[in-house]
């Protein structure tokens, strides 16, 4: 039985095959598909693993508050927060013969797979990152990094991002394809979210990055028929579309200018303490979980929110659908087509946290593509949110889902849910 190996591809349209032959001329299906509200790095990721929407597998967003802790977390979670199995543990349970291979997707430390690798720098004592990281078998990265070198996590997120993210990606599974012939692999490459959002999907920059990623993906294919002599199906979800966006709101702002947040006062401006406020959002791209201590005040902020321009609708209750889970926020404000919500709740630039100008994606309570950005002349990133160009969290654009097997996708149009059973069903587990 062919091995088979699905692409996971932030970003990635139809359209951007047009700048992609090696991955146009690898593909025989395309088909739409319907991304997963939120359409986000990790509610997608783990849709499309576990075939279950985030109100089933519980990751609704790309970070968590833990309200029981008052404590924010963004993207270190573990494995252990899904509340619905994987793919990979599927497998095992079934047939342990099979072996499976998640390499740098989201939320996998700890996870099922056989073999695993996903950036986990070392925290340092003194507030400095150390390169690593986590693997499946433990001591498979230094093997990697001994041939590869470190991970250039700078280069995979933040304004030196680009392509030698993705390179590594690459050359590491093609590494661990070689010596693991894995049955089923996943493989994240992150690439085309860059340039999209910081210039926006329509873009020469954006054009030029799916060059670039193209020629990464002909390695992969290259490299994977050398040492999968059957040559593996290959599967190509896109997790999400990139819009063009031109407005921005600051729901944090709104809510405190109504009374419903305060700052902390530190030396190095104004830190936000969760657990004190009566009502705060955790802002990811165009979707932001808010979260009301009272729940007299759910329709008083629900309407605030609703009333601001770059604000297309807010949900509440059952009206918030995948996302109607108990760790979601008590309201979910969506972002207009052309808009975007960033996380900042200070209203003079001056009284910012010091975080706020450097990439730190853990101590920020949301999502700041602003860290694509430098400050002319210094090490800092903006705290100007409008020089973002495209975004994403809506489900009402299409992604796609194409295949090297032309049988694999009978259908005219799929859903991100539909891909699990798709890579299950090839081994009789569906």
């Amino acid at each position: 039985m062919p091995s088979v190996v699905l692409l996971s591809i932030p970003g990635l349209r139809e359209a951007d095959l047009s700048h992609m032959p090696r991955l146009s001329g690898l593909v025989q299906t395309v088909r739409p598909c319907d991304p997963v509200f939120p359409a986000l790095t990790c509610p997608s990721q783990v849709s499309l693993t576990t075939g279950a929407t985030p109100r089933e597998h519980g990751v609704v967003a790309n970070g968590f508050y833990w309200r029981d802790r008052g404590e924010v977390e963004m993207w270190t979670a573990w494995n252990h927060v899904l509340e619905r199995p994987q793919i990979w543990q599927t497998i095992e349970e079934a047939n342990a013969d099979y072996r499976t291979m998640a390499w740098f997707p989201l939320l996998v430390k700890g996870a099922k797979a056989d073999f695993i690798c996903t950036p986990a720098p070392i925290h340092n004592p003194d507030g400095s990152e150390s390169l690593w990281c986590y693997t499946q078998p433990e001591q498979m990265y230094g093997e990697l990094r001994d041939q590869l070198g470190h991970f250039p996590l700078h280069k995979f997120w933040g304004p030196l991002a680009g392509i030698e993210g993705s390179d590594w990606i690459v050359d590491s599974a093609v590494i661990a394809a070689r010596r693991f012939a894995p049955h089923i692999s996943v493989i994240y490459l992150p690439h085309l979210d860059y340039r999209a959002q910081s210039h926006g999907p329509n873009s020469p920059e954006h054009a030029a990055a799916c060059g670039e990623l193209d020629a990464a993906i002909g390695r992969l294919v290259e490299g994977w028929d050398a040492v999968d002599h059957d040559r593996p199906t290959w599967l190509v979800a896109g997790e999400y579309a990139i819009s063009p966006v031109e407005r921005v709101a600051y729901p944090n702002r709104v809510l405190r200018e109504a009374g419903y947040l305060s700052p902390r006062e530190e030396e190095d401006g104004e830190h936000l303490d969760p657990a004190a406020q009566r009502a705060w959002a955790l802002c990811d791209h165009q979707v932001a979980h808010v979260f009301v201590r009272d729940p007299a005040d759910v329709v008083a902020v629900a309407d605030l929110l609703a009333a601001q321009p770059e604000i297309d609708h807010v949900l509440t209750g059952g009206q918030r659908g995948a996302l109607d889970h108990p760790r979601s926020g008590e309201v979910v404000a969506v972002a207009a087509p052309d808009a975007w919500l960033a996380y900042y709740w200070w209203l003079d630039d001056e009284r910012a946290p010091g975080f706020a100008r450097t990439v730190d994606i853990h101590r920020k309570p949301g999502y700041d593509p602003a860290e694509m950005f430098l400050v002319p002349g210094t090490r800092q990133t903006p705290l100007d949110a409008t020089l973002v160009r495209g975004s994403h969290g809506r489900d009402d654009v299409p992604t796609l889902l194409a295949c090297s097997e032309a049988d694999w996708l009978p259908h005219e149009r799929y859903a991100q849910t539909d891909v699990a059973k798709l890579l299950l069903g090839h081994f009789g587990l569906a």
